[in-house]
Parts: structure tokens; C-alpha cells; sequence
């Protein structure tokens, strides 16, 4: 069977990575697209994937709209050469499009609730879309719930398998105490409406911080002079190593804060999100977040930087707080499947596994 898989974010090739070693191992021919972000290209030359470059991200509208054009077609040729049995992606609009054109079933794999114009351009063209069991939209027929979150496909114990030797890497031994902060970019069409933590008060996050542990800043925008020494220095690989023996993780960006809890690494998510009915939190936009929050008690979420800093503290004080939240870890794992396995196993049984899906669902 031959597959393409496309990349548009270095989440994405976490979650595929393990997928693709698999089914190669099998005798499968995978091939790989990707789109050209620094950390993104970074990661899978780091894991030694061969890929095509589809471009680079545009910020404004109309230059979003002339890449997509630019990008369906150089994906279309692509996949006209390899001519792919199967289609796959983390909601590319491109891979959407272009299995139409090609008539190759798409294979989504959805957890964004809120990335309404992705969703827009995608589904319509896709055959399946496969979303977490606590994934909040209803996507119609072409949905496939599976009980397991996007994280858990590289973030599972069969799969990961922590790296000490960061700590060499950030000048710490084994008992010190430090505290991944992390600041983001807001500059993903699905952030326009949300914020977090103010412009200027990141020095008052980090002189409270300290005094518990050494802080690491990973951020998407430029920090001021006064806060470089901070910054975050570890290959893009070595990320999910530095979450698992960090004592905190605090910060805006729901992904690594997901990433940290997985982990069993106490997570603060720092996000406020405008909609119409008005200010929220990401539990009431996010399944995962949701449930790791309300089910699990891995994570918290807060609009208000204030009461997130005090949750902090509040953490960073209790001595037992890293063994209680490994201990819902495992409750956790012990609740969800192998999201890599069926991911495999979907792609590879496919269109009968989607009506093995349709029948138990009894449609």
C-alpha cells in the first residue's frame, strides 16, 4: 500500500512519526510533504524522514488564499506521480482537495474543535474524519470517534521513553527543580480571539517562578533583553523529554500544556478565548482539555494570569505534587487505547474499517 502523508506543524510529525516507522516496517511505501516552518523541517530531519517541501505559512489572508492554490497544486502533482492508495493528514485543506481531484480516500485526523475555517475547507472533500471520543463538535457521518487523544500517538509509554540526558543539556542534575514557561505567537487563524498572558507581565511570572526552581521560557515571539538568559536551548526532539522531569509546566498554547499532562507533569493553561457568549476558558472549546481538567485533574485552565500564578505557587509549594499527578497519569493510560496502533490498523484495513465503524455505530 502506498500512503502520503502531509505535515503542516511539528505536532503533526510527532503524531505521524510513530505511525509511519510502522507501516514501513510492514512493507508500506509512505511518502511525506511538509510545509516549510523552521521547527517543523527542524524535527523531521531530525528523524531522518525524506520529504517534499510544499512552500512556507503565509500570515495575511489574501497570501493564505494564493498558497493554498500554489500548494494543491504542487500536491497534486506530487500525488499524481506516487499515485497513493491512501491519503492522510491532520486536517490539510490541500490533501483534502487533492484526493478529489486524484479520487483516493482522505483520511482526516481532527482534535482542533474550534479550527472552524480548516474544518470548512476540509470535510467537505474528506471520507473520514477521525476525532478523540471527547471531541465537542459533531462532524456528521464521516466522523469516527476513537478513545484516545492526537498526544497519546507519541506521547505513550510504548512509544516515549524519556531522555535524561536533557537535564545534562540545561546544566541540572537529577533532584533540581525547574519550570517550563511557555509563550505564544497568537498568529494561528484559530487564535485571532484569544489571549493570554499581558505583554511586559512575563518578568513577574518569572521573578515569582524562580524562587522555586530554575525557569526555561520556549517562546513563538521575541523576548525582551532582560529575559534571553531564559530562554529554552534544546533540539525540537528533546522537547517532551524537558516537559516529563520539568516540576511545572505554565504557559500559553494548549498543545504543550496537553503534552505536560500526558506526561504527569503538572500543566497551567493560560488562555482566554472570546465568543460571543462571552470569555472562556479552553475546556469549554477543547474535549481534551476538558477532560484532562474535570476527569483526570492532570491540568488547570484559567482566563486570568493572576489565578493561574497562584495555582503555580500553590503546586510549586507541595513537595508531593509530581508523585500525585504521575499516579493520575497511569489512570489515565490505563483508560485510553494505542492511538498509534489504531491509527495503523484504520489506515490499513480501510474502507472496512469504516464500515466496521458504521455498524457498531449502527448506521
Amino acid at each position: 500500500m502506498k500512503i502520503l502523508v502531509d505535515v503542516e506543524h511539528p505536532a503533526h510529525v510527532h503524531f505521524f512519526k510513530n505511525m509511519i516507522w510502522k507501516l514501513e516496517e510492514k512493507g508500506h511505501e509512505v511518502k511525506v510533504v511538509a510545509r516549510a516552518t523552521d521547527t517543523t523541517l527542524n524535527l523531521l530531519n531530525a528523524y531522518k524522514f525524506k520529504y517534499k517541501n510544499l512552500g512556507k505559512h503565509r500570515k495575511n489572508l489574501f497570501s493564505k488564499i494564493v498558497e493554498l492554490i500554489i500548494r494543491d497544486y504542487k500536491l497534486y502533482k506530487i500525488a499524481k506521480e506516487f499515485q497513493p492508495d491512501i491519503l492522510t493528514s491532520v486536517g490539510s485543506e490541500s490533501m483534502a482537495h487533492v484526493s478529489r481531484l486524484i479520487r483516493k480516500p482522505h483520511i482526516a485526523f481532527e482534535d482542533t474543535e474550534h479550527a472552524k475555517l480548516t474544518i470548512w475547507l476540509t470535510n467537505p472533500f474528506s471520507d473520514v474524519i477521525c476525532t478523540p471520543s471527547c471531541f465537542k463538535r459533531d462532524l456528521g457521518k464521516k466522523q469516527v470517534r476513537y478513545n484516545g487523544y492526537h498526544e497519546l500517538a507519541y506521547l505513550h509509554p510504548k512509544y516515549f521513553k524519556p531522555d535524561p540526558g536533557v537535564l545534562d543539556d540545561l546544566g541540572l542534575n537529577k533532584d533540581d527543580k525547574y519550570i517550563i514557561m511557555r509563550l505564544g505567537s497568537w498568529s494561528a487563524s484559530h487564535d485571532i480571539r484569544s489571549k493570554g498572558i499581558k505583554r511586559g507581565s512575563e518578568f513577574v511570572f518569572v521573578k515569582s517562578l524562580e524562587r522555586y526552581g530554575r525557569v526555561f521560557i520556549s517562546s513563538e515571539r521575541t523576548l525582551p533583553t532582560e529575559l534571553q538568559k531564559y530562554r529554552l536551548n534544546v533540539r525540537p526532539e528533546d522537547i517532551h523529554s524537558v516537559l516529563y522531569f520539568a516540576q511545572l509546566y505554565i504557559g500559553e498554547g494548549e498543545t504543550m500544556a496537553v503534552e505536560s499532562a500526558i506526561l504527569g507533569t503538572p500543566a497551567i493553561d493560560i488562555e482566554a478565548i472570546k465568543l460571543k457568549q462571552g470569555i472562556f476558558n479552553v475546556t469549554a472549546i477543547h474535549g481534551n482539555a476538558d477532560e484532562l481538567v474535570n476527569k483526570y485533574k492532570l491540568m488547570f485552565a484559567f482566563t486570568d494570569q493572576n489565578h493561574a500564578l497562584e495555582k503555580a505557587i500553590e503546586i510549586l509549594k507541595d513537595d508531593k505534587s509530581k508523585k500525585r499527578w504521575m499516579k493520575r497519569r497511569e489512570k489515565l493510560l490505563e483508560d485510553k487505547i494505542d492511538v498509534t496502533k489504531f491509527m495503523i490498523e484504520f489506515i490499513e484495513e480501510y474502507p472496512e474499517s469504516f464500515y466496521k465503524y458504521c455498524k457498531n455505530r449502527g448506521t
